[in-house]
């Protein structure tokens, strides 16, 4: 079977991770950090509040973007910058079709030695404090500056930034009318190193209860609550498509949904899974793309192309970022 595409996105180093690395020499390029293509698209935001997360930023703002437009936050992977992801995945190019505003969190090196969001330390992944907080403030100080529609921010990420997107999702869900989560895992499926290698691994899932505890538990807020995509490749070996299933489940008894799928369509030769509530409005959506490693689903090609072929940005017929603005109803 071929795979298209993989690579690997662990988290902050330590010594057991790099006994690890070493006893998985396929592993290794985690430590190699790509380059970042340069664009002249993203500008910094400056000031955003006390940024207890010691996190930077970029936006892109289409010119002459009208008010109340949506605003989408779009999160990296490892050794991803805001520029790379946005380059891979086409972001920019869909906001200028759509009229859309991006806010691009970035980490830093001195939180994280490769980049990676630290979703499953206990300080980074409650409301109120660390990481969480900063990618708040940031959202906040986007809509004021551009006077987006607060009802229509969305999230979505990639491996350690579809994590932090589950984190966001969890912490802060009157934010967010939507998240896509991409190769990620569910809110608080670890909470020190070890534990993220393991869950990355496939192995030791909180239970279904578990789950749905951990995310009614990370504020006071009681619906309604962001509909949630979920992207994962079924030949991902960085972090395997059990977490895509822990995802949907984590989320399922929130949005009443629960067991199997309301209903399975192909789209671009790929199953997509929904679950509808009980007016009809599907709440969830999961696509499990076959043959694909652990990145981000694109399709660079034809009229309706977006991004570009690179690391962790998988060419395979399907655009993600299409058809997640799609389905958050960006693209009509």
């Amino acid at each position: 079977m071929t795979v298209l595409g993989q690579g690997t996105d662990p988290y902050q180093p330590t010594q057991p991770l790099f006994a690890y690395i070493r006893g998985n020499p396929a592993k290794m390029d985690l430590f190699m950090p790509i380059s970042p293509e340069t664009s002249d698209h993203l500008s910094a935001l400056g000031h955003f509040g006390t940024d207890p997360g010691s996190l930077g930023a970029d936006t892109y703002v289409p010119k002459n973007l009208p008010k109340g437009r949506p605003l989408v936050v779009v999160l990296h992977g490892s050794t991803q910058s805001p520029e790379s992801y946005n380059i891979g995945s086409g972001w920019s190019a869909l906001a200028d079709e759509c009229g859309i505003a991006l806010l691009f969190p970035e980490q830093r090196k001195a939180n994280n030695p490769i980049g990676s969001f630290n979703w499953f330390k206990l300080g980074d992944s409650h409301r109120g404090g660390g990481e969480p907080l900063s990618i708040r403030q940031m959202i906040k100080q986007v809509v004021d500056d551009h006077a987006i529609d607060p009802s229509r921010v969305f999230i979505t990420g990639m491996s350690s930034g579809g994590a932090m997107t589950s984190v966001m999702l969890a912490t802060y869900p009157e934010v967010f009318a939507g998240g896509a989560i991409i190769a990620g895992l569910p809110y608080r499926s670890a909470t020190n190193m070890m534990e993220a290698l393991v869950r990355m691994n496939g192995y030791g899932s909180p239970s279904d209860s578990q789950l749905d505890a951990l995310v009614r538990g990370a504020s006071t807020f009681t619906g309604p609550w962001p509909t949630i995509s979920v992207w994962h490749g079924d030949d991902d070996t960085t972090v395997d498509n059990s977490n895509a299933s822990s995802i949907v489940r984590q989320w399922q008894k929130i949005h009443k949904v629960e067991g199997p799928p309301t209903h399975v369509e192909m789209v671009d030769g790929f199953p997509r899974e929904v679950w509808c509530d009980a007016d009809g409005r599907v709440v969830i959506e999961q696509y499990i793309i076959g043959n694909m490693g652990h990145g981000t689903p694109i399709s660079a090609g034809g009229d309706d192309g977006l991004g570009k072929e690179g690391k962790y940005m998988l060419e395979v017929g399907i655009s993600s970022t299409r058809h997640i603005a799609d389905f958050w109803g960006l693209t009509s």
